[in-house]
């Protein structure tokens, strides 16, 4: 849902959320023309080998988790770490510098449903030394 209201700046309830997509999206930032290709997991991820092949695909990343979804929230350390490492690896040819990592809490309207505070993100990020959105 987060990946097609960034590109169709609308909210669209009738898809599948479990399926894999990549999302092809240009659009104009500070003044440049950006070419996006947006990979959405769906974290359907099965093996490992699965998932460093889609971090190695990567330039920048949005890690996701649900505030109503506790094992959601306990992937996203393993995720950034598992980002950090296959980036840093003397095999990619891009050199040292590391990609854009933001963490991000969805369903923050689902109070009521809540398992994972925002201080609890915040500190995760503060620990990561990433940025924290919390959105819905």
């Amino acid at each position: 849902a987060l990946t097609v209201r960034f590109i169709t700046r609308r909210f669209i309830g009738d898809y599948d959320p479990t399926l894999e997509m990549i999302y092809r999206h240009v659009t104009v930032i500070d003044g440049e023309m950006v070419h996006f290709e947006i990979l959405d997991t769906a974290g359907q991820e099965e093996d490992s080998l699965q998932i460093e092949e889609k971090i190695k695909w990567g330039d920048g990343f949005a890690v996701v988790y649900s505030v109503t979804d506790r094992c959601s929230f306990d992937e996203v350390m393993r995720l950034c770490f598992l980002i950090n490492h296959l980036h840093s690896s003397p095999k990619r040819s891009s050199g040292t510098e590391q990609p854009p990592v933001v963490i991000v809490a969805n369903k923050k309207d689902l109070q009521f449903d809540r398992m994972v505070s925002t201080e609890d993100g915040e500190n995760l990020s503060k620990a990561l030394k990433l940025p924290f959105y919390e959105i819905s």
